[in-house]
């Protein structure tokens, strides 16, 4: 398998590739002046419930050559990662991408995962999954580094390298799609804490002994603004005579979005449910800015959907009004921008992410990544 490491660009042409010998043959030394960063091509694979997206893109969000299918999983982990690996073969040949060209894999997977292992545990929607080496399996069947993120901190990495959150050193993440997730960006690095569990905002507490959450506790700031949670709350308090009634074919059927279009109408019921989605964002929002003290904060989902007047103009009102001045005047919220992009662009932030990591390491074994990880220092778009 090609590893992290350095080698010498043409003359005149100032570059490193990852993917092949390391200068000073082993020596441990550092690479000199004449060298700089260049990532390669690489596969970002974002295996979802129901579908699997692949991209081969480039560090500068050009994306080569995409794909999605259902993800049919078959019981067997084996099998469907074989199948995953034949997909990215697909895919380099569809594009014209000689497999020497590749230089990594990024895989986003729904959790739990054990990132030191490489392996999936027993998500819900992969049958079959249960310890499931994803990592080693691809790395060995398509020879090249492979790097595996929970499917939260690969939108944060894509959000942060190709979206919203690019230029920035520390950045969090957080959608309210289904339940309420999250990715931390600290200086420049994807922060994973004990188990890769770094990242439940929704599941911190917003109401001590508040609505039960799925997770078991009570008062969880998912059980307020996650889709699902919020759902059963409209399907059981939405007046029959609201505009959010009619748009959904009755108080039974209503769901945020209609919420959503309903506020902008100007009906009162929805106005008022607005309110208090972005009370409860705003309360989250709060306590992790005095936790992490962050440069951005971009939000997805429901939030994009509502848009500045429903949504973010209220939530940076109450976070400016509940924290320090000097905190509120270096922080930006602002809304995810890679939308239905997104599953494309999630396996290739936690490709470059990796490479990223390992090169560091490998340039500076004693030392830190700091100048891999600097936006200042990368060759952004």
């Amino acid at each position: 398998m090609r590893t992290a490491a350095y080698r010498q660009a043409p003359p005149g042409d100032l570059r490193a590739v990852i993917g092949s010998t390391r200068p000073g043959s082993g020596s441990g030394s550092a690479p000199g002046p004449e060298w700089e960063w260049v990532i390669p091509l690489v596969c970002g694979i974002d295996v979802g419930g129901t579908k699997i997206a692949l991209a081969l893109g480039d560090e500068h969000g050009d994306v080569r050559a995409h794909e999605r299918r259902p993800t049919e999983p078959s019981g067997d982990a084996g099998a469907d990662l074989d199948r995953i690996a034949a997909d990215v073969g697909g895919l380099l040949e569809k594009a014209g991408v000689a497999r020497s060209e590749l230089g990594g894999v990024g895989v986003s997977v729904p959790g739990p995962l054990d990132p030191e292992r490489g392996l999936v545990l027993n998500p819900p929607n992969l049958p079959g999954w249960n310890e499931a080496p994803v990592r080693d399996r691809l790395a060995d069947a398509l020879g090249v580094p492979v790097f595996l993120e929970n499917d939260a901190n690969a939108a944060a990495l894509a959000e942060w390298r190709f979206g919203a959150g690019r230029g920035t050193r520390h950045m969090l993440y957080l959608t309210a799609s289904t339940g309420m997730g999250g990715g931390l960006v600290l200086d420049g690095r994807v922060h994973r804490g004990v188990m890769a569990s770094a990242g439940e905002v929704g599941h911190m507490p917003v109401e001590w002994e508040g609505e039960p959450c799925s997770c078991g506790l009570r008062g969880c700031l998912e059980a307020y603004v996650g889709g699902r949670s919020w759902t059963r709350r409209l399907q059981r308090v939405t007046p029959g005579e609201s505009r959010v009634a009619a748009l959904a074919g009755g108080p039974e059927r209503a769901r945020p979005e209609h919420v959503v279009e309903a506020a902008r109408e100007g009906d009162a019921f929805a106005l008022a449910e607005m309110d208090r989605f972005n009370e409860y964002v705003a309360r989250g929002i709060v306590a992790l800015v005095f936790a992490l003290a962050p440069e951005r904060i971009v939000l997805g989902t429901i939030a994009v959907a509502a848009g500045e007047e429903l949504c973010f103009v209220p939530v940076r009102e109450r976070v400016a009004r509940h924290v320090w001045p000097f905190l509120a005047e270096r922080l930006s919220i602002v809304p995810a921008e890679l939308g239905p992009r997104l599953p494309d662009y999630a396996g290739l932030g936690v490709a470059f992410a990796g490479l990223e990591e390992a090169g560091a390491e490998e340039a500076d074994p004693g030392g830190s990544a700091d100048d891999a990880r600097d936006p200042a220092k990368r060759n952004r778009s």
